[in-house]
């Protein structure tokens, strides 16, 4: 059966087909035969009960200039489609947030929205794993400089990061003697205006940041080690990491197996895992990536995974 597909994305022109795994999944779910649409966030409106949408069908390309050739352009309600995947990165603001609620809408009508709206929306990428403190280093979220401070003193080595950052923005490293520290503390939390996560530092980071994806539940069997560059504490790649997919060890299958249940059942079909050593350090529920590179260091084909997942949940 040929399903009707929606990715809400970022502007076309500004997607990387080299490693964007949106492509990815459009490109597989095209190879199958399925119509595929690009919709904007800024292009959803609501319309009484109804969600409407300025979307373009496209035609993606194994190539990559161009990666894709646009077909028609319509108005639709959202469920005309079969599926639709929220899949615009973040900044996560009152923007995103007012899209959450129109696809809420929409899917309480019946359309299937993946990530599920609410669940994007009720999932700090940061702070949701403190919901599992077993499984993460010491852990401080807070705007207070005093206890900031003595957090930083008690473990003496910290990663300090805003809640709202992606691709290793604003993340410090800051040590119990560094002499920076209260300036770093102040620009971060806007002089205690804003909330910011204090992580003890984990020594492991040297051995990469890892990314383990979970389809529908189920771990991809690789992850991409997302390794710093000389000097740097942050192993993003948008931070001159090495990516370097490698099978996933006992300790990343045992935090996919625990989380990877209870994350489908909120309605997330694809999360990110950001795991250090043996710690979680982060849970990805917007656009989570690395399809490509793990594909291509490995033969595994995580968008045929994906979209199997897809096909799936849409028949249900």
């Amino acid at each position: 059966m040929t399903l009707r597909i929606a990715f809400i994305v970022d502007p076309l022109d500004k997607l990387k087909p080299a490693k964007d795994s949106s492509i990815a999944m459009m490109r597989e779910a095209a190879r199958r035969g399925h119509d595929i649409w690009a919709v904007q966030r800024e292009a959803l409106s609501l319309h009484g009960d109804e969600v409407m949408a300025e979307a373009v069908r496209i035609v993606p390309q194994r190539t990559d200039a161009p990666w894709y050739l646009a077909q028609e352009s319509a108005t639709r309600a959202l469920r005309e489609f079969d599926a639709v995947l929220m899949r615009q990165d973040p900044p996560f603001d009152f923007e995103y947030i007012t899209a959450t609620w129109m696809l809420e809408r929409a899917a309480a009508a019946g359309v299937r929205v993946f990530n599920h709206p609410r669940a994007i929306r009720d999932h700090s990428e940061k702070v949701s794993i403190c919901e599992f403190p077993d499984l993460i280093a010491p852990t401080l979220v807070s705007r207070d400089t005093v206890a900031i401070n003595a957090f930083i003193d008690r473990h003496g080595d910290c990663i300090l990061k805003p809640l709202d950052g992606m691709g290793g923005s604003r993340i410090f490293r800051v040590r119990a003697d560094d002499a920076n520290r209260n300036v770093i503390i102040e620009t971060l939390t806007e002089d205690g205006a804003r909330t910011l996560m204090a992580q003890r530092y984990i020594p492991e980071i040297t051995e990469g940041d890892k990314r383990v994806l979970l389809i529908a539940g189920e771990p991809v069997p690789y992850c991409l080690a997302r390794i710093p560059k000389a000097g740097e504490t942050r192993g993003n790649l948008a931070a001159g990491g090495r990516g370097v997919a490698q099978p996933l060890s006992e300790s990343d299958l045992a935090i996919a197996r625990k989380l990877g249940p209870v994350l489908a059942a909120r309605g997330l079909l694809l999360v990110g895992l950001d795991v250090i050593g043996d710690r979680l350090t982060e849970i990805n529920v917007t656009s989570p990536t690395c399809f490509v590179e793990i594909t291509e260091q490995t033969g595994f084909d995580v968008a045929a995974m994906f979209v199997d997942a897809l096909e799936r949940a849409a028949h249900r």
